[in-house]
């Protein structure tokens, strides 16, 4: 029997996950100059520590390559695919995310402490990755259905990407492209920030994603804009043979570590 005054001696209970913790983290007034100044801190961060940046742009290069060996034998698979690798991107960005962390602390970035980034936070990584998993799937299935109702058989495009843009295939052309529009922006609204945010705090996959889409929602003009600024480089960075991406890839993605701080406050 404990008296009045005395404490209890054991630990606290743990506190159950709160569902509405998403809407209570608060996030900060963004303007439309804040992207810029993500990509100079991306830039910076990049040249503080180029070799791990340059591991991961060619990861990013190999990938590129990958869909175009895809594409030479099967194009519908290369469509599908390439939903795919667009969702690995932010999981190969973790160890940049890692990496501008360590700078952001006045520490020296560890290689090998960027690839086991993922480590720390396993369970809500694996369980945001399912969430993204399941959309690709969903993306990928889609993709192949236009694919086959917008073409007799299987069309020879002769390894040319070229040809996908043929004025003959307008209707295939618009479907896919309202297609990715829908999957490309739900992902993007549930991931701007969630990634950088699991591996920076003690936070579920649900609030994080929450999170993110209240951002978006919230401030749609300017996550927009930052949206915009980073399909723009990627596909400057896909034209010479994807040799762009060994520099492009690890600058958006330290820029997406500084996006997430700058939005989300402590």
């Amino acid at each position: 029997m404990t008296s009045s005054g005395g404490s209890d001696s054991g630990p606290p209970p743990a506190a159950a996950p709160d569902a509405g913790a998403g809407a209570r983290i608060e996030l900060r007034t963004l303007g439309f100059a804040d992207p810029l100044r993500w990509l100079q801190r991306g830039w910076r961060d990049f040249l503080r520590a180029p070799g791990i940046g340059l591991f991961y742009g060619t990861c990013f290069m190999v990938m590129g390559w990958a869909l175009l060996k895809v594409y030479e034998h099967a194009p519908a698979y290369m469509l599908a695919l390439s939903a795919g690798f667009l969702l690995m991107g932010p999981f190969l960005c973790l160890g940049l995310y890692r990496t501008s962390q360590r700078l952001e602390q006045g520490q020296r970035p560890d290689f090998g402490d960027s690839l086991l980034a993922w480590d720390t936070r396993t369970a809500q990584l694996g369980i945001f990755g399912f969430v993204l998993l399941v959309l690709e799937m969903l993306w990928g299935r889609a993709t192949l259905v236009v694919f086959a109702v917008s073409f007799d058989g299987m069309p020879d495009f002769k390894g040319s990407l070229l040809a996908l843009l043929d004025p003959r295939n307008i209707g295939f052309i618009v479907a896919w492209t309202a297609l990715g529009a829908v999957f490309a922006g739900l992902i993007y609204a549930i991931s701007v920030v969630s990634m950088p945010m699991i591996l920076h705090r003690q936070t579920d996959a649900i609030t994080a994603g929450l999170t993110s889409l209240r951002l978006v929602l919230g401030q749609t003009g300017v996550m927009l804009w930052w949206g915009l600024l980073i399909a723009t480089l990627v596909v400057l960075a896909m034209l010479p043979w994807f040799v762009g991406l060994l520099v492009i890839g690890p600058v958006v993605g330290h820029a997406s570590w500084h996006a997430y701080r700058a939005a989300v406050a402590d």
